[in-house]
């Protein structure tokens, strides 16, 4: 489960409206978005289904079969770092340098994932991604359309989201399943929420950054890394619940 960060972002980043485009802006957020879940995507698939390269991040044989290699534990650890480097230099950073680490990120998050293909059948992985999308599309929608402010349940869903990251550290002790089903119902009320939230905000602030700029780049990738948190822990969120693991 990796953190939310739109929300960490400061406003004073962005600036006054200039003739922006907001759906330009979003083009651009769904843009990167696509693009990281594409790189995702490919580097599960790659590191999942052959076993040479499964080998660079698992022990294949010997007493510690199926254990973290070093490499293993660098892509388990790497894209916690860059996510958090990422919301804490954004404005240092340039964008192109920004894009970069967000494209590398995606790659070892994806290398990370690759688990799931050893875990759960590759038709149940490819349905749950199905739902995940439809329900992600669909919040999205709303969080763009409504006309309720969302900034109050942005607030209980971010708390929300601490809880069950404390929940989930505590269970990797006590390995419970009753817990790990709780957690995950939980996690996908508060990733669907958080989607439709995100959105609203990434909208709102389409409507004052300025198209082209520096920073409508940088807010653009930084909104896209909040989407692609959203979608893939509801995908994870939801293949725990309803994957079916291997026998």
């Amino acid at each position: 489960m990796e953190p939310n960060t739109l929300q960490q972002q400061p406003t004073t980043i962005y600036g006054p409206e200039s003739g922006s485009s907001t759906r330009t802006f979003l083009a651009s957020v769904f843009s990167y978005m696509a693009t990281a879940l594409v790189i995702s995507g490919v580097m599960a698939w790659w590191f999942g289904n052959d076993a040479g390269m499964q080998a660079w991040i698992r022990h294949m044989d010997g007493p510690n079969v199926g254990g973290l290699t070093g490499l293993g534990y660098v892509v388990m650890f790497a894209p916690l770092v860059l996510v958090f480097a990422m919301s804490g230099l954004v404005q240092r950073l340039n964008s192109t340098l920004l894009l970069g680490i967000f494209l590398l990120y995606s790659a070892l998050t994806g290398m990370s994932l690759s688990v799931i293909f050893l875990i759960y059948p590759i038709a149940a992985i490819g349905n749950v991604f199905f739902i995940s999308a439809g329900i992600f599309g669909v919040m999205a929608f709303a969080g763009y359309t409504t006309k309720t402010d969302l900034t109050k349940l942005g607030s209980i869903l971010m708390i929300g989201l601490i809880g069950i990251v404390i929940a989930s550290l505590v269970n990797m002790f006590i390995g419970s399943s009753t817990m790990d089903y709780i957690v995950s119902i939980i996690g996908v009320v508060i990733f669907t929420g958080l989607t439709a939230y995100d959105m609203q905000k990434l909208k709102r602030m389409g409507e004052q950054v300025a198209t082209g700029t520096e920073t409508a780049q940088k807010m653009a990738l930084m909104g896209a890394l909040s989407l692609y948190l959203d979608f893939i822990n509801l995908f994870l969120m939801l293949l725990r619940l309803f994957g079916g693991r291997r026998d």
